[in-house]
């Protein structure tokens, strides 16, 4: 698992319009990286619905928003067109993020062992290195939370 101190994983992933997104492209900026389960799921709707209308806050505090999940970019599309997200929905079928970071767990289903994903959250400084690794989050209210993380760090208040 990461933890704050890090250096984040570099990472490139399509997001829903197929455009390429790199962690290099946020270099400069303070990124929110987070990880969830599936798009059109009570709990992940929720999340990246309180994401999208906090969007704005976290632009003013100089951050950027990420969701990535292993859906692929058709699915963000319509997920996102859905439920008006506008936050970008990065596709990770290969999973070569969410291992990178983490965010994968082997848990048992009907007898079988696979991998699910954890719902968690890094909040990644201007020169790239994780300042919050939060790992096993609640979906509801989450956003809020990270954007006080957020204000807190440009503040200087929180490292």
């Amino acid at each position: 698992m990461l933890k704050a101190g890090d250096r984040a994983p570099d990472f490139s992933n399509p997001d829903a319009d197929m455009n390429i997104v790199e962690l290099s492209q946020f270099r400069g900026k303070t990124l929110v990286l987070y990880f969830y389960v599936r798009d059109d799921t009570p709990g992940c709707t929720a999340e990246a619905i309180e994401f999208s209308e906090l969007e704005n806050d976290f632009a003013r505090l100089g951050a950027s928003v990420l969701g990535v999940s292993r859906d692929d970019c058709i699915k963000h599309g319509e997920f996102r067109d859905k439920h008006g997200i506008s936050v970008r929905l990065l596709a990770d079928k290969e999973q070569t993020t969410c291992a990178a970071y983490g965010v994968l767990q082997d848990k048992e289903v009907d007898g079988v062992m696979r991998k699910s994903m954890a719902r968690s959250t890094f909040v990644i400084d201007k020169q790239g290195v994780i300042r919050h690794a939060l790992y096993g989050v609640s979906s509801r209210g989450h956003a809020a939370e990270v954007l006080q993380l957020v204000a807190l760090m440009s503040k200087g208040e929180l490292n």
